[in-house]
């Protein structure tokens, strides 16, 4: 199902990837100490700015900053609004 969400100009909207559940030694984290993830998918683009096209489409896994974005809710789910200067790397 596509998102109806459009985004305008260099903004994207991403679906964070699950935060980790427990840890490389099998410990299970509790969700009060659950880093907040910093990955994700990309499902909706913008236009991008008419003199820079947008490197990353629909369907690239992204890494970005912690704090990058804002969060919304949109029909029960958690998406971020970010601009793709926020973002790290593709993956």
């Amino acid at each position: 199902m596509a998102l109806s969400i459009k985004p305008i100009g260099d903004r994207v909207v991403v679906e964070s990837a699950p935060a980790e559940e427990k840890t490389a030694s099998g410990i299970y984290i509790p969700d009060t100490a659950k880093e907040k993830p910093q990955r994700g998918t990309v499902v909706a683009v913008g236009t991008g700015k008419p003199d820079e096209p947008l490197t990353v489409k629909v369907g690239d896994q992204v890494l970005y900053g912690k704090y990058s974005g804002t969060e919304i809710t949109y029909e029960g789910k958690e998406y971020l609004i970010m601009k793709e200067s926020d973002i790290y790397a593709i993956l």
